[in-house]
C-alpha cells in the first residue's frame, strides 16, 4: 500500500549524494572519547576505540548510539579495548541515501569494521537491536569470537503479542509520522525505558544526531523490522544453537523492562551451554540505569578462568 509517507520510508535505490545532516558535536565532559571513522561500503561510519587489552565491541539499539555505552566504556577501558560503533543513520555516522537501514545491513557494516580492525579474541555486547545484529556478526566472524554479552534483547522471530503489536503500531502511518516529525522514540519511548529522569544534557545527546525528520529514517524503519525481518531472524535463531552453543554468554538483564521481561532469558539458556546471569535493577536502557554493574559483571565474566580459556 502506498501512503504519503512511503517515499520517506523506502530509500531510493538511485545513486544520490548523502543528505546534509546538521552536525552534532558531543560534549567531551559526557562523551570523553576520540571519534574514529571507517570508510565503509555505504559511507563514513563513526566509532570509538578506547583502551588496550582484549577487545569488546558494543552494539546499540533504537534510537540510541555509542553514547549509550559511555559510562560502561569509561569503566572498562582500563583493562579492555572498547569499541562502540554507530550504525549508518545513527549517532555520528553518515545517513546514506542508498541504504535500507535494516538490521541485516547494519550487521554487514559492523562486520566490515571487525575485519578492518582485525579484531580477534572478540567479545560482542548487544543491547536491544544490538542483540540480533551482534548474533549475526558473531556467526559471520565466529573465528574471531571469544564471548557474548547480551542485555535486554532477542535474536529470533517475534512470538509474543506485545512485540508484534508494537511493530504494527509503530509501522502505522500515524506513528511513522510521529517518529519522523516529532522524534517520538527519543522524546517519549526512551524516557520511559529508564528508572530515573535523564538529565537534559543527556537527552540533548540523544536528540542531537536526530535533529531533523530525514535524520530519523533509521529510527523509523527498525520497528517494522521486528516483523519484516522475520526470515532473517529465523536464520539467526536456527544457526545460534548449532554454531554458538559453546560460546560463553553473559546476560546483564534489566528486570524492570516493560518489553524484554526476564522470561526472554529462557531462550538464551536453551541455546547456550555456558550462561552467566546478572539481574539488574534497571529498565530497558540498562547501560543508562546500571553502567557500573554492567562493567563489573563484564570484568568478572571475562577475567575468570573459564572465559579466558575460551579466548
Amino acid at each position: 500500500m502506498v501512503t504519503p509517507l512511503t517515499h520517506l520510508l523506502i530509500p531510493s535505490r538511485r545513486p544520490a549524494p548523502l543528505p546534509q545532516v546538521p552536525p552534532f558535536i558531543p560534549d567531551p565532559g559526557l562523551y570523553p572519547f576520540r571519534s574514529r571513522w571507517l570508510d565503509s561500503s555505504v559511507g563514513r561510519v563513526h566509532y570509538i576505540d578506547e583502551g588496550e587489552g582484549p577487545p569488546i565491541l558494543f552494539l546499540h539499539g533504537n534510537p540510541t548510539w555509542s553514547f549509550l555505552f559511555r559510562n560502561v566504556v569509561v569503566r572498562l577501558r582500563k583493562h579492555f579495548r572498547c569499541i562502540a560503533v554507530d550504525y549508518p543513520g545513527f549517532g555520528l555516522s553518515e545517513h546514506p541515501a542508498d541504504y535500507g537501514y535494516t538490521p541485516g545491513e547494519h550487521a554487514e557494516i559492523v562486520s566490515e569494521l571487525v575485519r578492518s580492525l582485525d579484531l580477534r579474541g572478540l567479545t560482542i555486547m548487544g543491547h536491544d537491536w544490538g542483540g540480533p545484529i551482534g548474533m549475526k556478526v558473531a556467526l559471520d566472524q565466529i573465528a574471531r569470537l571469544r564471548a557474548l554479552v547480551m542485555s535486554n534483547t532477542w535474536y529470533w522471530p517475534s512470538q509474543v503479542w506485545h512485540m508484534k503489536a508494537f511493530s504494527r503500531v509503530m509501522s502505522s502511518e500515524v506513528f511513522q509520522s510521529m517518529i519522523l516529525k516529532r522524534n517520538l522514540f527519543v522524546e517519549r519511548i526512551l524516557p520511559r525505558g529508564v528508572k530515573h529522569r535523564l538529565e537534559e544534557r543527556v537527552m540533548d545527546h540523544y536528540r542531537g544526531p536526530l535533529s531533523t525528520p530525514d535524520s530519523r529514517m533509521g529510527v523509523a524503519i527498525l520497528p517494522r523490522q521486528i516483523m519484516d525481518a522475520s526470515f532473517w531472524l529465523g536464520e539467526i535463531a536456527h544457526a545460534v544453537p548449532r554454531q554458538l552453543r559453546n560460546i560463553p554468554l553473559l546476560l546483564t538483564w534489566g528486570v524492570q523492562d516493560f518489553a524484554f521481561t526476564p522470561r526472554f532469558m529462557d531462550r538464551f539458556r536453551d541455546d547456550f551451554k555456558h550462561v552467566t546471569v546478572r539481574r539488574l535493577d534497571a529498565r530497558h536502557y540498562v547501560p543508562e540505569d546500571a553502567p557500573e554493574e554492567i562493567a563489573e559483571a563484564i570484568e568478572e565474566f571475562l577475567l575468570r578462568p573459564s572465559a579466558a580459556a575460551a579466548a
